[in-house]
């Protein structure tokens, strides 16, 4: 896992959605989707073989890190929380809600 800032709606393949033409609503929601298949593509890829624990832990630590730097708004958590949460059964949609929200009080 790389960073937070990835999810957020300010970042690369985000920009562009009022440039003047009819179908540019279209083409940027089917950006965002390839984006988040994208990056649920990596997340895969960045936790293969790796336990649960492990991987709340590393998004946990990676998070505070994050909103103590200053670096980590409560917006991009939200993206996160949003990207990720259709992906998860609804335990693990809970326990990362929970973490958000932990995280959101820092």
């Amino acid at each position: 896992m790389k960073d937070f800032k990835s999810y957020s709606q300010n970042g690369a393949g985000a920009t562009g959605a009022k440039s003047g033409g009819t179908d540019n609503a279209a083409s940027s929601g089917n950006a965002n989707v390839n984006q988040t298949v994208n990056m649920a593509a990596m997340l895969a890829k960045a936790f293969e073989g790796k336990s649960e624990a492990q991987i709340f832990q590393t998004i946990i630590a990676q998070a505070e890190q994050g909103k103590r730097d200053g670096t980590l708004t409560n917006a991009d958590l939200d993206n996160f929380y949003n990207t990720l949460a259709p992906l998860l059964d609804g335990f693990k949609r809970q326990r990362l809600k929970g973490i958000i929200a932990r995280l959101k009080a820092i």
